[in-house]
């Protein structure tokens, strides 16, 4: 794809993310503590998110390979981006409990969709349209700056996916979960993915990463917000002080 059609894809995939951001806060999508019924057939959540997340492990390597680049720069991105998605991919599905939970067909649909035309988007924007980075570009601040937040951001992604996992191992289901950022919000998870991917789009300075960041906050910032009521609707004691993203804010 040409830079001409690319920059239209951009375009309707962010216009997309708007409808997609103000849709979910009126109707949460319904997988996690979410689901509900007439969304069709469903499967076994843990492979459902193996499935959901598979086409982001593969598509961008893909393309990596297609655009011929082989530049340490390029093996960089790659590697940061898998070093994500291998574990949202396997290790985080395979490490939660087997308790029976069921995700409809329709999302895993959705979300393959999602990631392969945002794969598309990151793999072939990064190493086919963007400049080729020399190793100058590692010193630049953009880099610097967008490289700590996307280290920071996965760090505390990873901490406060681990304190889940521990907790819902722990009681056996949902409880309110203590500790780390969730002292001062109902999803740090999301806060760390938004904050990562943010790191992203400033570290690789292309159209295709600010999109990738607009769509996570899309999807996520409505589900921080869903959740932040269920918690609220479901424990009584819960700290009234917490806010459901941004600490302090909202």
């Amino acid at each position: 794809m040409q830079a001409a059609p690319y920059s239209l894809l951009l375009w309707a995939w962010s216009i997309l993310a708007l409808v997609v951001f103000v849709s979910l806060f009126f109707l949460p999508a319904p997988y996690g503590r979410h689901v509900r019924r007439g969304w069709g057939p469903t499967v076994d959540s843990t492979w459902a998110w193996i499935w959901m997340e598979l086409p982001a492990v593969a598509t961008v390597p893909v393309l990596f390979y297609v655009s011929g680049r082989r530049d340490p720069v390029s093996w960089l991105w790659l590697a940061l981006w898998e070093l994500h998605y291998l574990h949202r991919t396997f290790v985080f599905p395979l490490r939660q409990a087997r308790g029976g939970h069921r995700t409809p067909w329709a999302i895993v649909a959705m979300a393959v969709v999602f990631n392969v035309v945002n794969g598309y988007i990151i793999g072939w924007g990064l190493f086919a349209l963007a400049p080729q980075r020399q190793l100058s570009w590692l010193g630049r601040p953009e880099f610097i700056l967008g490289l700590g937040l996307f280290l920071g951001g996965l760090a505390l992604n990873l901490d406060s996916d681990n304190r889940l996992l521990r907790l819902r191992q722990k009681k056996g289901g949902y409880a309110v979960p203590h500790g780390g950022f969730f002292e001062w919000v109902s999803s740090p998870n999301y806060l760390g993915e938004i904050i990562e991917w943010s790191g992203w789009a400033l570290a690789t300075w292309t159209p295709g990463g600010l999109v990738f960041a607009w769509w996570t906050i899309a999807n996520l910032a409505p589900r921080a917000w869903a959740n932040h009521l269920w918690y609220r609707r479901d424990f009584p004691d819960y700290p009234p002080d917490r806010r459901a993203l941004l600490p302090g804010i909202w």
